[in-house]
């Protein structure tokens, strides 16, 4: 049952066998180039994915669900991007680096790349706090004295 999931390489040169290919491979292909996208903040994961990552297991194939029928590939990618890109350009830019990578890694041919872009992640901001100086409320005028 296993080898009717797992895709088959069409070489054009005589080989010594078959080449296939587990759909989790082409999975990870395609979330790892689609996490190198600028201004993709993260990948869409499950709770699973979550507990994985806490024990130091990196799951590489999250937010990339592959269709495969017949020669056709479909990729579905869910991604969270950084506040402030552009959207339409980023996931432009998802659709072309994840085919390319497929083709590239695999010889396959993508039928379609669908984006949906799962929401926005704002930058993370600092603030600086002064630990000498933890109540000062930038209210007060020099002497101490209320203004």
């Amino acid at each position: 049952m296993a080898e009717d999931t797992n895709i088959v390489l069409k070489a054009t040169e005589p080989t010594l066998g078959k080449i296939e290919v587990a759909p989790q491979v082409l999975e990870i292909i395609a979330g790892i180039a689609a996490n190198d996208v600028d201004g993709v903040s993260r990948m869409r994961g499950s709770l699973a994915n979550s507990v994985n990552e806490l024990f130091g297991k990196k799951e590489r194939g999250k937010g990339v669900k592959l269709s495969v029928t017949g020669d056709t590939l479909n990729v579905d990618v869910y991604a969270y991007l950084n506040y402030g890109v552009s959207v339409p350009k980023v996931a432009l830019a998802i659709q072309e680096q994840v085919k390319q990578q497929l083709l590239f890694m695999t010889d396959l041919h993508v039928n379609e790349v669908n984006v949906h872009i799962q929401g926005v992640i704002p930058e993370k901001t600092t603030q600086a706090v002064d630990p000498d100086n933890l109540f000062d409320d930038n209210d007060e005028s020099e002497n101490g004295e209320d203004k």
